[in-house]
This record gives C-alpha cells, structure tokens and sequence, in this order.
C-alpha cells in the first residue's frame, strides 16, 4: 500500500488560516482518540479503512492529513499522494495542535 518517499508536511505553527480554510482535513487516528478531540471540520477515516473509503476523499481539494503525533497520517499523505491526491502530513499532529493551543472538538 505504501512505498517509500519524501512526504509532505507541514508544522502547526506554520499552518495559515488559509490552508486550513481551503484544505480536506482527514483525521486517520482510531475512533477512541477522534472521541478524545479532533480538528473542526476534519472527516474521520481510520487508517486502516482508508484504502477501501479512499472515494470519500476528494480529487479536487488539498487534504490535511493528521494523526496522534504524524507517523500514521504520513503514511496516509503519501498513499493519498501516489493516487494523485494532493495531500499533506500534519507534523506532530493533534499532540502539537492541542500544544499550540488550537481548538479542539469533541463533536
């Protein structure tokens, strides 16, 4: 499913409102940590569904991938990528979000 490649990231504090605005947030982490918080506006799809939902993923918009800390959704980047989706790795992931102080959803 996957092959190795640079994956492209980005940090939180160099994540502008623009970006976030325009891009398909993806949270890839299991139903108990989404339950725990995610990203306003982010569309679940764990990481281990993601090959056979990958059709609810749009070809037309940027994806932000995001995860515990980035491991699984630079997995997910790169997959996204070798199927010609434009996606990018969260670095550091909801960890360094909620560090930040972004806001967190439990909706």
């Amino acid at each position: 499913m996957f092959r190795n490649q640079e994956i492209p990231a980005v940090v939180v504090a160099e994540l502008d409102d623009e970006l976030l605005a325009e891009a398909f947030v993806l949270d890839v982490r299991e139903p108990d940590e989404w339950d725990r918080g995610h990203i306003e506006g982010a569309v679940h799809i764990p990481l281990g569904q993601l090959q056979d939902r990958v059709g609810e993923v749009p070809l037309d918009q940027k994806v932000l991938c995001v995860c515990a800390v980035g491991g699984r959704s630079g997995m997910a980047t790169q997959f996204l990528n070798q199927l010609g989706r434009e996606a990018i790795n969260l670095d550091g992931g909801m960890h360094a979000w909620q560090t930040s102080g972004r806001p967190v959803s439990t909706n």
